[in-house]
C-alpha cells in the first residue's frame, strides 16, 4: 500500500477557503445558496478528514461490492472481467461470468451481493447484451459464488432485460440496490440517451424498477396492473442513472446525469415521474433549452442538483462514527467533478456540504462493514483507495 498523491492539490486550494461546511450544525445555516444555485465548489484534499492509500489497480473498474464475512470485494472490470480482491491475499478472476458487449458506455456493470449472502452465496451482476439488428441492451442476473484460490460463480441466471433494446451504447445505468428488507430489487434503467422512453409507459428505459428477487413482480407495484415492462414500473421520468441507495429510515435516493449540467439526486418514490426529458435544471447538449423543473410543478423535482456539472457516479449512505460529521449522509462520487461529494440527509430534506477535489474521476463509492469508506477511480489506470479516518 502507498499514500495516494496529492492530485490536483494547488488548483483545489484556491477554492478551499469557499468549501461548504464540514458539520451538520453548520450546514443548515450556510448550505442554501448551495443547494438553490446548483453551485458546489471542491475543497483541498489537505482539507479532508481523510488520507487516501491506494490498494490496488484494476482496469476500468465500475462497481465494487463488499463479501459479508470475508476480508475480500467483488469489482468489476467493464470490458467483462469479474474481479475478487483481498486485503490479505492476491486479486483473483472469477471464473463462469457472462459476455459482455464491451463499447461506448456498456460493458460490465453493477455487483451487489444478495441479502442472505452468508447462507446463500448468491450475487446480482448487471451487464449488456447484443440484440437483433445492432441493438443492445442491459440485463440483470443471478449467481452462486464460490470462493477459493480458483473463485467461480455457478448457475448463472437472468432476471431481468431492458426492453425495448435499441441502438446506440449509453445511458444504460444498470444499477442495482436491495431494500432494507431484503424483499424487494430495485434496478436504475437509464432512457439509453433517446429521451423519449424515460416517458413511455410501455417500456422500462428511463425508469427505477421494483422486482422481487427471483425477477418478478410484486403485485403491489404502482402499474403492476397493466402487465409486461410496465408491470415494474416503480419511478419515471429518469435519465442515465448511476446511483442507488437507501438511507437508515429506508428512504431510497438516486443520482443521475443531467443533459448539460443539471445532475441531480432526487428522493425516489413509488409512481412519481422525475420529469425527463420535459424539464431538466440543464439544457441539451445542441443548445436546445429544457424548461426547469418549477415551471411544471407536476413532476417531482430534484432535492439537490449541480450546476456546473459533476457527472455524478456512484452513490452510497454513510451512518458511521469514524469521519466527524458523516452521520446520515450520502457520499456520491463524480466524474468530470474528479472528487467526492457529501450530502447530509435531514428527513426528506438534502443539502449539500463537503466537495474534495482528487483530480481524478471518482466512478464508485462504498463502505465497508468496519465504517470505512472506499472508492474506485475510473479509467484503464483505475485504482482502489480507501479513505483513512485522520486521528
Amino acid at each position: 500500500m502507498k499514500n495516494f498523491p496529492p492530485f490536483a492539490l494547488v488548483a483545489a486550494l484556491a477554492v478551499a477557503a469557499c468549501s461548504a461546511p464540514t458539520t451538520t450544525e453548520a450546514a443548515s445555516a450556510d448550505t442554501a445558496a448551495f443547494d438553490a444555485s446548483g453551485e458546489h465548489p471542491a475543497a483541498a484534499l489537505a482539507d479532508a478528514p481523510f488520507t487516501v492509500e491506494e490498494v490496488a489497480a484494476f482496469n476500468e473498474p465500475w462497481a465494487m461490492t463488499f463479501l459479508p464475512g470475508m476480508r475480500a470485494a467483488l469489482i468489476t472490470e467493464k470490458a467483462g472481467r469479474l474481479k475478487l480482491w483481498q486485503d490479505d491475499g492476491p486479486t483473483l478472476d472469477v471464473a463462469g461470468v457472462p459476455a459482455v458487449a464491451y463499447g461506448g458506455q456498456g460493458g460490465f456493470g453493477d455487483v451487489i451481493v444478495a441479502p442472505d449472502f452468508a447462507a446463500s452465496g448468491m450475487i446480482y451482476l448487471s451487464w449488456v447484451e447484443v440484440g437483433s439488428g445492432g441493438t443492445y441492451g442491459a440485463v440483470a442476473g443471478r449467481a452462486k459464488l464460490v470462493p477459493g484460490a480458483a473463485p467461480r460463480i455457478e448457475g448463472l441466471e437472468v432476471i431481468w432485460k431492458q426492453h425495448p433494446k435499441v441502438t446506440g451504447r449509453g445511458h444504460y445505468s444498470h444499477r442495482l440496490a436491495f431494500s432494507p428488507d431484503g424483499r424487494y430489487l430495485f434496478i436504475g434503467s437509464g432512457e439509453r440517451q433517446k429521451f423519449d422512453p424515460a416517458q413511455d409507459m410501455t417500456g422500462n428505459l428511463g425508469k427505477i424498477l421494483r422486482l422481487y428477487p427471483d425477477g418478478s413482480v410484486p403485485a403491489d407495484n404502482p402499474f403492476a396492473d397493466q402487465g409486461g415492462a410496465t408491470a415494474q414500473i416503480w419511478s419515471l421520468g429518469h435519465r442515465n442513472i448511476l446511483g442507488l441507495a437507501f438511507d437508515g429510515a429506508g428512504q431510497l435516493w438516486n443520482q443521475e446525469m443531467g443533459p448539460r449540467h443539471g445532475d441531480e439526486v432526487n428522493l425516489v418514490e413509488a409512481k412519481a415521474n422525475y420529469g425527463y426529458p420535459i424539464v431538466s435544471n440543464g439544457d441539451h447538449y445542441d443548445g436546445r433549452d429544457i424548461p426547469d423543473h418549477p415551471t411544471r410543478p407536476e413532476f417531482a423535482a430534484p432535492k439537490l442538483w449541480w450546476n456546473p456539472a459533476v457527472s455524478p457516479a456512484g452513490l452510497a449512505f454513510y451512518s458511521g462514527d469514524l469521519y466527524p460529521g458523516w452521520k446520515n449522509s450520502l457520499l456520491m462520487g463524480a466524474l468530470s467533478g474528479e472528487g467526492l461529494i457529501r450530502m447530509i440527509i435531514d428527513g426528506q430534506t438534502l443539502h449539500k456540504a463537503d466537495r474534495w477535489d482528487f483530480g481524478k474521476r471518482i466512478r464508485e463509492v462504498e463502505v465497508r462493514d468496519d465504517g470505512t469508506v472506499w472508492l474506485l477511480t475510473d479509467g484503464e489506470d483505475g485504482r482502489l483507495v480507501k479513505l483513512v479516518p485522520k486521528r
